[in-house]
This record gives C-alpha cells, structure tokens and sequence, in this order.
C-alpha cells in the first residue's frame, strides 16, 4: 500500500486571510457622537467601547478600532469613510 500526501498547491497561503487593522485619526469637524454612533454602525465594537476610541483619538491623535482579516477591516474602513472619518487600513505583508 502506498501513501500519497498531497502539497499545497503553490499560492495557497496568498487566500489565507491576513490579519489587518483599521486606524481612525482625529479630525476638527466631527462630534463624539457622531464618531460613536459611525463606529458602532460599521460593526467595530459597540457603544462603550467607541466612546472610548473617541476619546482616545480626541487624546492621542489615534486610536486603533478594529482588527481582523483584511475584508472585514476594508468594510469597517469604507463605512466609516461614509461620514468622511478620516481611516488607514494597515496589514502585515
């Protein structure tokens, strides 16, 4: 009896989802509450944990809102871009 086992196929691990995360920066024109009410609608986290993003981007200038893989982070990203948020998706390469 013989045993075959089979290689991955070359190219594989590119459509492994990488992880990736979404970085929301400080603006002068967008209320708490509307940076709160964008980051629970695009599903990043609820409301407790956006004011606390809120207040750590009003703080630091940053804050780093969700991770997760690359399709997910690019959807958070896009919803809040909706308002004209201002986001980075970052991922490792």
């Amino acid at each position: 009896m013989t045993i075959t086992i089979a290689q991955p196929k070359e190219g594989l691990e590119s459509r492994v989802a990488k992880p990736a995360r979404v970085i929301l920066y400080n603006d002068d024109w967008h209320t708490f509450d509307e940076v709160i009410g964008q980051l629970v609608k695009a599903g990043a986290c609820d409301a407790a944990e956006a004011e606390l993003h809120a207040w750590r981007v009003h703080t630091e200038g940053r804050s780093l809102v969700f991770h997760g893989a690359r399709r997910d982070c690019d959807r958070v990203a896009q919803v809040l871009r909706e308002i004209r948020l201002q986001v980075e998706v970052d991922w490792d390469d």
